[in-house]
C-alpha cells in the first residue's frame, strides 16, 4: 500500500476500532458493576428492614412480619426473596415468594454484621444473588443471632448487562464513523501542503514558473528550500554545460576553417591528393562539431523544456523566413495550420524540428511545399510534403543518420533530419519518413495533445 492516504484510513480505521471496542467492554463492565452495587445495596436495605420488624414472641419464637417491606415478596418465584434461620429455635422462615424452595446457605458460621455475598441455585432453575447477614436481636432470653438473606434472580444483572451493550452500540458505531471521517478531514488538511508541492512542482516541469514560490509551514519549507536548491543547481548545471558545449563547437569551428582553406591553398599548388585528404578531414570533423553544437542547443529531456511550442506561429514564422531564401523564393508554399495547437516542446527545439523539416522540403521540391499541422485522436500532427524526386525506399532510413547526404550536389551537412530524429527521441515523438504516391517525399511528426480533443 504507496498511498499515503490509504495507510492513514486504514491505520485511523484499526486504531478507532482497537479503542471503541476497549471502550465498549470498559463501558460494559463498569455498567454491570455499577448495576451490581446497585443490587447488593438493595438487597442490604431489604435486610435491613426485615431486621427492623422482625419480633419474637413471648415463648421465643420469630415472628413474621405482617407487611412484607416489598410486595415482590408475596409473588412466587417472583425474583426476590428472604429467608431467615434461627439456629436457637430451629426454625427457617421464607418469603412466600421461595413457595416450596429454600435457599441452600452456606453451614459455616459468619462472624456477627459481617456481609456475605453469593451466587447460588435458586427457585425455578435459575441462579440467585444472595446477601446474608448474622445479627444479634433481643430476645426473651436475651440477646440471639438470627441469619438473614435476601436474594434476586442473577439474570437481572445479566439481562441488564446485555441490554447496556445492545444500548450503546449504535452509539459507539457513529461515533467510530465520526472519528474516522475526522480523521479524513484532518489528513486532508494536513496533506494540503503535499498537494500544492506537487501542483508547484508540475508548474516547474511545464515551465511556468522556475522555481517552488509561496509561504509553507515550517515543517514542509526546509523541505520546499532543499527543492529550490536542487532546481537552482540543476539548472545552472544544464546552461554551463550547454555552454561549455557549444564554446567548445565554435572553438573548433574556426580552426577547421583555416584547415580547409589550407587545403585550398595546397590544391592551387598542386597538391591535389592531400588537399582532397584534408578537405574530406575537415568536412568529416566540420560535421561532427555542427552536429555536437546543435545538440547542445536542444532541451536535455522534456520535463526539462522552458515551456510549450505554439504551433501555427513558429510554422508561420519559418515558413515566412525561409520564403526569402534562394530556395524559398521560387517555391508556392501552401499551410493548413489549426489554430489554437500547442505542443509539449520546448519552442527553441520545436523551431529547430520544424525549420530543418521545411528547409529539407525547399531544398528537394520542384515548385510546391505543403504544410499541414491538426489535432487527430489525441494526438498533434504536423505533416510537410514536397513535390521532389522522392528517396529510394531502402535509402529511406538513411535520412535519419547524421551525416548522410544522399546527393553532394545539394547544399548542407546531412545534420538536418538527424537532428528532428533526436528532437523526436527527446520528446517521444513518433517520426515517419515515406515517399508521396505523386511524387515527393513526406514527414509526419505526432506528438500527444496536452488538451482534449473537440470531438471528446
Amino acid at each position: 500500500m504507496r498511498s499515503l492516504h490509504s495507510r492513514f484510513i486504514l491505520t485511523s480505521v484499526v486504531v478507532v476500532s482497537i479503542c471503541l471496542a476497549a471502550a465498549f467492554f470498559a463501558l460494559v463492565q463498569i455498567f454491570a458493576e455499577s448495576y451490581s452495587t446497585r443490587i447488593q445495596n438493595e438487597l442490604t436495605g431489604h435486610i435491613n428492614r426485615l431486621a427492623a420488624v422482625l419480633r419474637f414472641s413471648a415463648d421465643g419464637k420469630v415472628q413474621l412480619p405482617e407487611n412484607p417491606p416489598d410486595n415482590r415478596f408475596l409473588l412466587p418465584y417472583g425474583g426476590l426473596y428472604w429467608q431467615i434461620d434461627d439456629p436457637v429455635g430451629k426454625v427457617e422462615l421464607r418469603s412466600a415468594s421461595l413457595f416450596d424452595y429454600a435457599l441452600p446457605l452456606p453451614q459455616e458460621a459468619h462472624p456477627v454484621g459481617v456481609m456475605h455475598q453469593y451466587r447460588l441455585a435458586g427457585p425455578d432453575g435459575k441462579d440467585v444473588l444472595v446477601q446474608e447477614r448474622v445479627l444479634l436481636l433481643a430476645a426473651p432470653e436475651g440477646k440471639r443471632p438470627l441469619r438473614i438473606a435476601a436474594a434476586v434472580n442473577a439474570d437481572e444483572v445479566d439481562n441488564a448487562r446485555a441490554a447496556f451493550a445492545l444500548d450503546i452500540m449504535p452509539y459507539l458505531g457513529m461515533l467510530a464513523v465520526l472519528l474516522v471521517l475526522m480523521s479524513i478531514i484532518q489528513l486532508w488538511i494536513g496533506l494540503r501542503p503535499l498537494n500544492r508541492i506537487g501542483r508547484d512542482l508540475e508548474a516547474v516541469r511545464d515551465r511556468r514558473v522556475g522555481r517552488l514560490a509561496g509561504a509553507y509551514p515550517r515543517e514542509v519549507q526546509p523541505l520546499v528550500d532543499r527543492l529550490n536548491t536542487l532546481l537552482e543547481t540543476q539548472a545552472a548545471a544544464m546552461e554551463n554545460a550547454r555552454g561549455r558545449a557549444s564554446d567548445l563547437a565554435h572553438g573548433l569551428k574556426t580552426p577547421l576553417t583555416v584547415l580547409a582553406n589550407n587545403a585550398l591553398t595546397l590544391r592551387e599548388k598542386g597538391e591535389g591528393e592531400i588537399a582532397d585528404e584534408l578537405d574530406h578531414l575537415a568536412d568529416t570533423m566540420l560535421s561532427h562539431v555542427e552536429h555536437e553544437l546543435a545538440r547542445a542547443r536542444l532541451t536535455p529531456s522534456a520535463d526539462q523544456r522552458s515551456g510549450d511550442a505554439d504551433v501555427a506561429m513558429i510554422v508561420d514564422e519559418t515558413i515566412r523566413m525561409l520564403q526569402h531564401t534562394e530556395a524559398g523564393e521560387r517555391l508556392s508554399w501552401v499551410a493548413g495550420l489549426e489554430e489554437g495547437l500547442t505542443a509539449p516542446i520546448d519552442p527553441h527545439d520545436f523551431r529547430e524540428l520544424v525549420g530543418n523539416l521545411l528547409e529539407n522540403a525547399s531544398k528537394w521540391a520542384k515548385s510546391r511545399v505543403a504544410v499541414t499541422a491538426v489535432r487527430r485522436e489525441g494526438f498533434i500532427r504536423l505533416v510537410v510534403e514536397d513535390d521532389g524526386p522522392g528517396v529510394s525506399p531502402e535509402r529511406l532510413p538513411d535520412l535519419l543518420r547524421r551525416g548522410v547526404r544522399l546527393d553532394r550536389l545539394k547544399p548542407g551537412s546531412g545534420l538536418g533530419l538527424a537532428i528532428v530524429s533526436e528532437i523526436a527521441n527527446v520528446y517521444n515523438l513518433a517520426l515517419t519518413l515515406e515517399n508521396r504516391v505523386e511524387g515527393g517525399l513526406r514527414a509526419e511528426v505526432a506528438c500527444s495533445d496536452p488538451l482534449p480533443s473537440p470531438e471528446t
